[in-house]
């Protein structure tokens, strides 16, 4: 039995201690400052999490951030970072009230996204690494865990598959070992490059594959889908291997498998669909999506810039139809004359 702290009390950061429940180990979730309303509904409403609608173990508990006593987390055996990729700052202030030793238990990173540090694309675990390691923390031992895992399918403990990624194979097979079920099933690999790109520009191409939708008036879509599927595995083998990452990835659980599932539906695909439509991105914000975060649009606003200095029309048509779209607030206009 291990001791394991999850900083995030959303969806996946919820149904992730699902796992960690079935293997009897004592799981806290830490709300953040925006989650005290949350945690008071699942503490009031016997472990039910209302984005889940399902009730969760009782050996998983859920407290905010405010009421976080030091002393009682000292021995914890694995933290995982479940907040969105805007929180991992605020992470970082939780680590250091966990740990005051500055000494960290391994570390395991649920957060997707890509961010641009010094002109240069850097993975979250990067920046996650560099933030630990300026706040002077030590055993500093990051993984990341991707793959098409739905958080909703996930907590009614349907069969899921997911991708556990550390350089060190030792961390990666013991976190495989701590969290694998009968229905979650884990596998590991050291790309950790080409895991944590698929993770984050797959919420992009998800965008992309929806429009389909939109395009063909809601019918009629399928054959559109799938040329806009295969060309973002096209283009997300070049985007991997341009980062160093291994094609091979982008072919697995982290690639194909999470883009299919990301692609059929959620607020990637959602957004794709108005997209394809011929609404602006500026409209579907204010009359259909108002307060609805969507990762794939604020990746792009994020990286936008870097990949057009990085890749041309040429190579990567369908992000930058994408981004375009997004970024600039353009009418969708996907340039099909420049796919493989």
């Amino acid at each position: 039995m291990a001791n394991i702290i999850i900083i995030g009390a959303g969806a996946m950061s919820s149904a992730f201690a699902l796992p960690c429940s079935e293997n009897n180990h004592q799981t806290l979730i830490i709300g953040s400052n925006f989650d005290d309303e949350l945690v008071n509904q699942i503490n009031m409403n016997n472990n039910i999490h209302p984005a889940l609608k399902s009730k969760l173990p009782d050996n998983i508990k859920f407290i905010k951030y405010k009421n976080l006593l030091d002393e009682q987390y000292s021995t914890s055996d694995l933290i995982v970072i479940g907040t969105n990729s805007k929180g991992i700052e605020w992470s970082t202030e939780v680590l250091e009230k966990i740990c005051k030793d500055k000494k960290l238990p391994p570390l395991l990173l649920l957060t997707k996204g890509l961010n641009v540090y010094n002109n240069n694309f850097e993975l979250l675990i990067e920046k996650l690494e560099r933030l630990l390691s300026y706040k002077k923390f030590t055993n500093i031992n990051i993984s990341a865990i991707a793959g098409p895992c739905l958080a909703g399918e996930l907590a009614m403990k349907k069969h899921s598959s997911v991708v556990i990624t550390n350089t060190d194979l030792k961390t990666a097979e013991w976190l495989k070992k701590l969290l694998a079920t009968d229905y979650y099933h884990t596998f590991i690999s050291d790309d950790v490059n080409g895991i944590e790109i698929c993770a984050a520009i797959k919420n992009i191409f998800s965008i992309a594959i929806g429009s389909a939708k939109g395009l063909n008036n809601n019918k009629n879509y399928l054959n559109t889908s799938a040329a806009l599927f295969t060309q973002s595995v096209f283009e997300m083998e070049l985007f991997v291997t341009m980062l160093k990452g291994k094609r091979e990835t982008v072919k697995g659980l982290a690639g194909i498998g999470d883009l299919h599932v990301s692609a059929a539906g959620g607020r990637n695909s959602m957004l794709g669909s108005y997209l394809g439509e011929g609404l602006l991105y500026s409209e579907v914000k204010e009359k259909k999506m108002k307060d609805i975060t969507v990762e794939g649009a604020e990746l792009s606003f994020e990286i936008f810039e870097l990949v057009k200095k990085k890749f041309n029309l040429k190579q990567m048509p369908l992000m930058l139809s994408v981004m375009e779209s997004v970024v600039e607030n353009k009418k969708m206009t996907i340039k099909w004359e420049y796919f493989k």
